[in-house]
């Protein structure tokens, strides 16, 4: 049996209003499979988003464990996570995060122009991820060309054009409408039972989420179910 993608084990999260601690995450553990496609759910301010980025290795947890694709985050210095990143994690953002004067197929580009492969090859990698997700033939369209569920598409090409190990995605659909929350949606399950793809998702919406292997909730801080 092999590992699990991620683990995290014990972990929690404390920032500081002025000198005041607020507790976000406490005693969290939890895995996912290779393949599995997680649902994480729960209220505002229950503390989604914050372990989303513990996982990424955006931010570091303030005890436990967070291990990814083998790798124990915590150990790593910020440039041994950074290359992290761009190795073994794609991330989904709400707000898509397309640069709006650059192409469909320079924001697919930008995450390779910082590994070695040549241009031709780059090329190769950028145009098989438009192709996966319908969006070759939108190429040379700037974000304000596109519709939000065609710039949700761009942002996804992009998270995938490395072939990372996990997907991240923090309320995906959160800002489409209805027609193009369900291509999203349809497009985030093809990527884990056609591809693959471990997946872990933020969201609110109980339909989002019914697309999901199986869905985690979070109350306060502390997971109150894992089906």
């Amino acid at each position: 049996m092999s590992a699990p993608v991620v683990k995290v084990q014990g972990v929690s999260k404390i920032y500081y209003r002025d000198e005041t601690p607020v507790p976000v995450l406490e005693a969290i553990d939890l895995e996912v499979a290779e393949g599995d496609f997680v649902a994480l759910m729960g209220p505002s301010g229950s503390g989604k988003s914050t372990l989303l980025n513990l996982i990424a290795g955006i931010d570091r947890a303030s005890s436990g464990r967070v291990e990814v694709a083998g790798s124990e985050l915590s150990a790593l210095s910020e440039t041994a996570l950074a290359a992290f990143r761009s190795r073994h994690i794609g991330f989904i953002f709400q707000l898509y995060n397309l640069i709006p004067v650059l192409t469909a197929y320079e924001n697919v580009e930008l995450p390779l122009l910082l590994t070695p492969l040549s241009r031709s090859d780059r090329e190769k990698h950028v145009m098989m991820a438009l192709d996966v997700v319908g969006l070759a033939d939108r190429k040379d369209h700037t974000p304000r060309q596109l519709s939000g569920g065609q710039e949700q598409r761009v942002a996804i090409a992009r998270a995938i054009v490395t072939d990372p190990t996990l997907l991240l995605a923090d309320e995906p659909t959160g800002d489409l409408d209805k027609k193009s929350e369900e291509e999203v949606l349809t497009l985030l399950q093809r990527l884990n039972k056609e591809f693959k793809k471990a997946i872990v998702m933020v969201t609110h919406d109980p339909k989002a989420a019914a697309c999901a292997a199986r869905t985690v909730m979070l109350e306060k801080g502390a997971l109150v179910s894992k089906p």
